[in-house]
């Protein structure tokens, strides 16, 4: 009733993909783990599709470019694919087993992503490429997008690594919006309720903030609500 489908160390600790079998729910599961955390469940991916499914909905016009941080299973990237608004789409993972997982179809979604024109999986450190000079495509120094959609961390004050600290700063949230087109969208996950003291300070940053609580029921909990977060912000249109 369970299978490990893949493990691998990495620089921030093993992760490992994992199948398992749910008599109760009558289906399969799969679970992305990080050391003996769970980071991910395809049991329960409503705020991920969420975060792609606001963020977009917050842009006008077409042929929009989006970057997202953190691939995981792969749920907000294919929800913002699923726009036809949307002409590309970047994805930045630090782990190269997680993008190894969707080329090689050990994930729900199998290739889908991998096989997309509109879709490019890059390993990278997405915080450290915010913090650069040139950003998050070498082959477009200073590339600009119209949405910057971030699933890494728990939330912005429960790291995975010490490697993100600064990022969740007025000089961090400044700096990313060197890759942000005018009237863009930076969009943030947590898998806590909406914190206020988070988006005064995203709004210290950005042109204007706002949270939207994602509230979903827990299947293997007698369907007890999770109330979690997508944080938005929009940089100025000069």
């Amino acid at each position: 009733m369970f299978e490990e489908l893949d493990y691998a160390p990495t620089p921030i600790g093993a992760v490992s993909l994992r199948r398992r079998h749910l008599l109760a729910l009558k289906s399969v599961v799969f679970d992305f783990v990080l050391g003996d955390v769970l980071l991910l469940s395809s049991l329960s991916s409503a705020s991920e599709l969420a975060l792609a499914v606001l963020g977009v909905d917050a842009l006008s016009g077409d042929g929009l470019e989006v970057l997202v941080g953190g691939l995981g299973l792969g749920y907000t990237a294919q929800a913002v694919l699923a726009h036809d608004t949307v002409s590309s789409l970047t994805v930045v993972d630090l782990l190269e087993p997680v993008i190894r997982w969707h080329e090689e179809g050990l994930v729900p979604m199998q290739t889908e992503l991998a096989d997309d024109p509109r879709c490019r999986l890059v390993q990278g450190d997405f915080f450290a490429l915010s913090a650069s000079e040139d950003g998050f495509d070498a082959t477009r120094p200073k590339r600009q997008y119209d949405a910057i959609l971030i699933d890494i961390d728990h939330t912005p004050e429960r790291l995975l690594h010490s490697g993100s600290k600064g990022f969740y700063t007025q000089e961090g949230f400044t700096a990313v919006q060197r890759f942000l087109k005018p009237d863009g969208v930076v969009g943030l996950w947590s898998d806590e309720a909406p914190d206020t003291a988070i988006t005064a300070k995203l709004a210290e940053a950005f042109d204007e903030a706002w949270a939207e609580p994602v509230v979903f029921e827990n299947p293997l909990q007698d369907g007890r609500e999770v109330t979690q977060s997508v944080y938005l912000s929009r940089k100025a249109i000069i």
